[in-house]
C-alpha cells in the first residue's frame, strides 16, 4: 500500500535524487530550491488547515494566490518516499505573467505564380489570468508499471485536493509538459532559439525562473518567430513531450486536458489546459462522514463503490491520503478498511475527503464529466 502525505524536510534528499534521474521544470535538481519549495508548501498546508471549518469548507482569499502544495508518496511497508507531485494555486497573475509561445500557422500565396507556402509561427504570450498549475510529477523509475499504480495515485491526488478546496484554485488548469532535455540540462529548442537571446544554458535559465521571470520579457523578442526556419529536428520537437513524460500526458488527456497551441518558450514542450469543472476527478470529489471501518476479510456494505481516494487534513496541517476499496452504509456514510482508517488516523464520524477513482475518459470538446457505473462487487 502507498500513502500520500504532504512533503517534508526529510524528503529533500530523496526528491533531489529523483530530480537528478529525469530533468523536470517544476522540480530542478537543486537541493536549496527543493528545500525552499517544501518549506513554502508546509506553510501553505498549515494555513489552509486553520481555515477549514468543522464541515470541511474552505475560505478563499488572496492569501492563497501564490500557494504551493507538494505531495510525497510513500511505500508504507518500507517507509521510503518514491515520488512527488505538486499543485500551484495560481501561476503568475496581474503584473506577474506566466509566459508561453502562442503557435499558429501563416500562409503566403502568389496568384500570379499559383503557388504558396505555409509557415509555423511563434509569438511570445504573457498570461496574467493566474491559472492553477499541476506539475512536478516524478516517480521512482523502479515503480513504473507496478500493479498498484502509484504513479496514477500521485498524479490524481492533485485533482482530489483541488476538488476539496475549490475556493482557492482557478477555474482553469494548466500543465506545462516537459520536452526532451538531456541529463546535462540541454535542449534543442533552447539552443536554436532561447540561447540566442539569453546566452546561458537551458538548465541555468530554468533556475532563473525559480526566482523571477521578468528577464523573459526583457530579453526574448516580441516579434513573430518563424519556427519553420528551424532545422527539421528542432521543428519536429515543438509541442512534443519527452519519452518519460508520455504517460503523464496521456493521463492528463484522459482527464480532459487539451493542447491549445501554446508551448514553453524555453524548451518547446506543450502546455495542456482544462476547465476544472470538466475534470471528472474534481467534479466527483466531496467531503463525507466516515462510517464503521470494516475488516479486510469482510464484505462491503450494500453499495460497494470500488477504488477511492480518501484523505484527511488535520488541524496541524498534516495531510494524508490512501487509495482504498470503499463502500457506503445504509445511512450514506463511507466505509473503508480498518487498516486504512488506522493509517489515516481517522475514526467513525470523522469528515474525510472522498473521490471515486473509476471514471469515463473525457473526450475532446465534451464538457460533461462522467463517472463509471458502480460495479456490483470488488475484491477487498
Amino acid at each position: 500500500m502507498f500513502l500520500i502525505r504532504q512533503s517534508r524536510p526529510e524528503d529533500v534528499g530523496t526528491l533531489l535524487k529523483l530530480a537528478r534521474m529525469v530533468y523536470f521544470i517544476n522540480l530542478p535538481p537543486d537541493e536549496k530550491v527543493i528545500a525552499r519549495k517544501i518549506q513554502h508548501s508546509r506553510e501553505c498546508f498549515l494555513r489552509l488547515a486553520t481555515e477549514v471549518d468543522a464541515g470541511g469548507s474552505t475560505a478563499g482569499g488572496s492569501g492563497h494566490y501564490d500557494d504551493l502544495y507538494m505531495f510525497t508518496i510513500v511505500d508504507i511497508e518500507s517507509g521510503l518516499a518514491i515520488g512527488t507531485s505538486q499543485v500551484k494555486a495560481h501561476m503568475g497573475g496581474p503584473g506577474n505573467p506566466n509566459y508561453a509561445f502562442s503557435v499558429f500557422t501563416r500562409e503566403f500565396t502568389s496568384t500570379n505564380l499559383g503557388i504558396g507556402s505555409r509557415h509555423l509561427v511563434g509569438r511570445l504570450y504573457a498570461d496574467e489570468s493566474g491559472p492553477t498549475e499541476v506539475g512536478g510529477l516524478i516517480l521512482d523509475p523502479g515503480l513504473r508499471g507496478h500493479k498498484a499504480r502509484p504513479g496514477r495515485l500521485i498524479s490524481f491526488i492533485r485533482f482530489h485536493f483541488i476538488g476539496l478546496h475549490r475556493a482557492i484554485f482557478s477555474d482553469r488548469l494548466i500543465a506545462e509538459m516537459m520536452a526532451s532535455v538531456t541529463a546535462d540540462g540541454d535542449n534543442l529548442f533552447w539552443d536554436h532559439f532561447g540561447r540566442k537571446f539569453i546566452p546561458v544554458k537551458y538548465s541555468e535559465a530554468d533556475r532563473f525562473c525559480q526566482h523571477n521571470r521578468t528577464f523573459i520579457d526583457e530579453l526574448l523578442p516580441k516579434e513573430d518567430i518563424y519556427l519553420s526556419l528551424f532545422p527539421l529536428e528542432v521543428l519536429n520537437q515543438i509541442g512534443q513531450v519527452s519519452k518519460e513524460t508520455v504517460p503523464a500526458r496521456r493521463l492528463l488527456e484522459r482527464l480532459g486536458f487539451e493542447y491549445k497551441n501554446f508551448i514553453d518558450p524555453f524548451d518547446g514542450g506543450p502546455h495542456l489546459e482544462a476547465a476544472a469543472a470538466r475534470v471528472p476527478l474534481i467534479a466527483s470529489t466531496r467531503r463525507t462522514v466516515l462510517g464503521d471501518p470494516y475488516e479486510g476479510g469482510k464484505s462491503l456494505a450494500k453499495a460497494p463503490v470500488g477504488p477511492c481516494v480518501v484523505s484527511v487534513l488535520r488541524p496541524d496541517g498534516e495531510f494524508a491520503a490512501l487509495e482504498v476499496q470503499a463502500g457506503v452504509d445504509p445511512s450514506g456514510k463511507v466505509r473503508i478498511p480498518k487498516h486504512a482508517a488506522d493509517q489515516l488516523q481517522v475514526k467513525k464520524g470523522d469528515t474525510v475527503g472522498f473521490t471515486p477513482m473509476d471514471f469515463e475518459p473525457v473526450a475532446a470538446g465534451d464538457a460533461r464529466p462522467t463517472a463509471k457505473p458502480t460495479r456490483k462487487k470488488r475484491a477487498t
